[in-house]
């Protein structure tokens, strides 16, 4: 073993048995029989599109792949035996070596690098695992899976594809020209549970107070904006405030990749599709967002803004469609700004930098800053209120901040608390309106409540 794989093994799960039966070449004779084996029964593992016959089928596989498996070694111990059958019905069934990763409840994301580096994010931080592919042919293998029941294309005239799976989760897929060292796949796990911001609460992301004024927020039609890195948390913190909104309002969800899980009944989902994916052309999330507007939506719901949208986006929020949420990429609530002013005039409309500006002041009430922190944690770190134009500039005033609260674990554990600015928003009226009350020392800074510790 060479210097670095010593270095590197310090970041690898125990996942000795998976790589065995995944395609590690820690047991070259293994890895051949679990692969001899999935081609053996491949064709007959083909879906046909009756599921009664399909799951027939695959229950008599389960049932001869330990015979083959046996007469292919019988000298194999148990544990390797039954790690060896899980291999070869993930091949036949599954994604192959990443499915047991898809199946642990503890990881959030899955990173194929290359066919011999695979990475998975647990508990906000990254680490290496020993799983590894046979090769690139064995990546795009998978890659085919996932990508074939969407009728998306992959090719070196198309190298990059955003698809999701069955259960929801998002992946994207690079592969050569552009992906130099091999195809690359990146799998941002969906939560198969439903938060709220009690939960959020409960994770150490936010305190209490906070939670029930972001709440109010959404009760009383503001326009929210979510900003923050990627990782960040910013889609999960969209889903839950989306999730306040009245069971009796139409909403309508636009994203690149449908993300969110709304548990109410009036919901429209709409998702953008790219040109080559199928017969017919490109449909932006722009044209999205222009088209929502004929759907008499109460809410409108945009997964993250990119691009031109973002223009519309204020104008919808600013001509009636008020309570809307959307997210985007910035470092803190200023830069969501600027970033807002370069997306606006990427629509190609020659508006002076101050009517984009003042868009911006009339449509948007609160901004939300979402952080990765260096433990790996996420955490609202700034809530902001957008107060109109002072000038020829956008009026910004932090109602709550993070600080950070030394401890003894203070160099693996981020612990603080999102701290009162002693400012009440000029909106508060709007809240009470609403019906909702905000108790006054929430906005005061000797209110301090001290963010839970995740478990």
């Amino acid at each position: 073993m060479t210097p670095a794989e010593v270095a590197d093994r310090k970041f690898m799960p125990d996942t000795n048995k998976q790589s065995v039966v995944t395609g590690g070449r820690t047991d070259e004779p293994l890895r051949k029989i679990r692969k001899r084996l999935a081609e053996q029964f491949f064709k007959q593992a083909q879906p046909t599109g009756d599921d009664a016959a399909d799951a027939s089928v695959r229950k008599k596989i389960e049932e001869e792949v330990p015979h083959a498996l046996r007469a292919a070694d019988a000298t194999l111990a148990e544990d390797v035996r039954t790690a060896l059958l899980r291999g070869v019905v993930d091949e036949l069934y599954g994604f192959g070596p990443i499915q047991p990763l898809l199946d642990d409840p503890t990881v959030t994301e899955v990173m194929i690098n290359r066919a011999d580096r695979v990475y998975v994010e647990r508990n906000g931080k990254p680490m290496r695992t020993e799983i590894m592919f046979d090769d690139e042919a064995h990546v795009r293998q998978v890659i085919d899976r996932i990508l074939r029941p969407l009728g998306k294309t992959l090719d070196a005239g198309n190298p990059l594809v955003d698809a999701r799976l069955p259960d929801g989760s998002r992946v994207n897929v690079v592969i050569p020209p552009v992906a130099i060292a091999g195809s690359c796949v990146t799998i941002r796990k969906f939560s198969r549970k439903r938060l709220t911001m009690e939960d959020l609460v409960n994770f150490g992301s936010l305190t209490a107070p906070v939670g029930a004024f972001l709440k109010a927020c959404v009760l009383a039609r503001l326009n929210i904006v979510v900003c923050g890195g990627t990782g960040s948390g910013k889609t999960t913190l969209l889903n839950i405030l989306s999730g306040c909104i009245g069971p009796d309002e139409r909403i309508v969800t636009i994203e690149d990749a449908a993300e969110l899980q709304l548990s109410q009944d009036h919901v429209i989902t709409l998702e953008a599709k790219k040109s080559g994916t199928d017969s017919g052309a490109e449909v932006t999330i722009r044209e999205l967002v222009r088209n929502a507007l004929r759907m008499r939506p109460e809410r409108i719901v945009v997964g993250e803004c990119r691009g031109g949208e973002a223009l519309d986006m204020l104008q919808a929020m600013n001509t009636g469609h008020d309570g809307s949420l959307t997210t985007l990429h910035a470092n803190s609530p200023r830069d969501a700004i600027s970033r807002i002013e370069t997306m606006s005039l990427m629509a190609g409309i020659d508006f002076p930098i101050r009517v984009i500006r003042e868009q911006i002041g009339s449509a948007i009430q609160v901004m939300v800053q979402q952080s990765r922190l260096r433990d790996g944690s996420r955490k609202v770190t700034s809530v902001t209120e957008i107060a109109g134009m002072e000038g020829d500039r956008v009026l910004m005033q932090e109602l709550f901040r993070f600080k950070e609260i030394p401890g003894p674990n203070s160099a693996t554990k981020v612990e603080g608390t999102l701290m009162p600015c002693g400012l009440r928003p000029a909106f508060m009226h709007k809240l009470e309106n609403a019906g909702v009350h905000i108790p006054p020392e929430t906005f005061s800074p000797g209110s301090v409540h001290r963010m839970k510790n995740a478990a």
